[in-house]
């Protein structure tokens, strides 16, 4: 494998959905870092924080950087980003679908409608607008790259997630499906499929159960390994760099044959064959 840091970006344009942190940044940090023109999206707090985190990457690695703050539940939004970034590059090179809603854990008689549509809207249906507006652009240039950031529920199931299995599952058959269409125009489409990542997300969790439980620092371990990490062989979190790289590499000429591919990065939690034994709505 070659030096993913090596300037093989540049000139090219990859756009990050859902990057303003989390696995998004981390792969949004590495794509510039190997010279590409990138492209931040994602829900913010502030314009100070978009605005330091360009200010950022730019410095350190010299490239441009774009913010959209397209919100993927609406379809238009999408469109213009889309749009917006054909205009001010004229080019779209990588596409990373990482924006998503996390799970809510509940049986699926409890599921709100509305909660169910969402999660859909941004885990599935969202990346289908991104990919249909990207691969023409793609194959007119004859080289592309789709990474669509899954997860280990992509592969496997667990209970009380059924909507967000759902929605990892049916971007599994839409990744394979994109891969076969495009095999033969330069363009590979893959999925990556993370387990538990320590991110400021998971660990807002954490720190929310442990309050709420009153836990003290060894029941606190033993939430982290036999609950959260219980599927994860190497009872480790997945680290977001180690996504970041995968995808990196996901975009180099050597990853040409790898196409349609659900690659997991977990710890080792689907080589068991199935999900989880225990559910974080009973283990809690």
């Amino acid at each position: 494998m070659k030096n993913t840091s090596e300037k093989y970006g540049k000139g090219k344009i990859a756009l990050v959905t859902g990057s303003t942190g989390g696995v998004g940044m981390a792969i949004l940090k590495k794509l510039a870092s190997c010279g590409y023109d990138v492209v931040m999206n994602g829900l913010v707090k502030s314009q100070a924080d978009v605005d330091e985190s360009i200010a950022k990457i730019t410095k350190e690695h010299g490239v441009k950087v774009l913010f959209s703050p397209a919100d993927h539940l609406h379809v238009v939004q999408i469109e213009a980003m889309m749009e917006d970034i054909l205009q001010k590059f004229g080019r779209i090179d990588v596409l990373v679908n990482c924006a998503g809603i996390l799970p809510i854990v509940t049986p699926v008689e409890d599921i709100p409608v509305e909660m169910w549509d969402k999660i859909i809207a941004v885990n599935l249906s969202a990346i289908f607008h991104t990919t249909r507006l990207a691969v023409p652009v793609m194959k007119k240039q004859g080289w592309g790259r789709i990474i669509n950031i899954a997860s280990a529920h992509g592969r496997v199931a667990s209970p009380y997630k059924s909507a967000y299995v759902a929605s990892k599952h049916g971007l599994a058959g839409f990744t394979k499906s994109v891969a076969l269409e495009t095999a033969q125009d330069g363009i590979t489409c893959n999925a990556i499929c993370p387990g538990y990542t320590l991110t400021p997300n998971v660990e807002f969790f954490i720190d929310a159960v442990v309050k709420s439980k009153g836990m003290s620092r060894e029941d606190q371990e033993a939430f982290v390994t036999d609950v959260l990490l219980e599927g994860h062989a190497t009872k480790k979190f997945v680290r977001v760099e180690e996504i970041a790289d995968f995808a990196a590499f996901l975009c180099m000429d050597s990853s040409a044959s790898i196409t349609g591919a659900m690659l997991s990065i977990d710890g080792g939690w689907t080589a068991r064959g199935g999900g989880t034994v225990r559910s974080l709505a009973k283990g809690i």
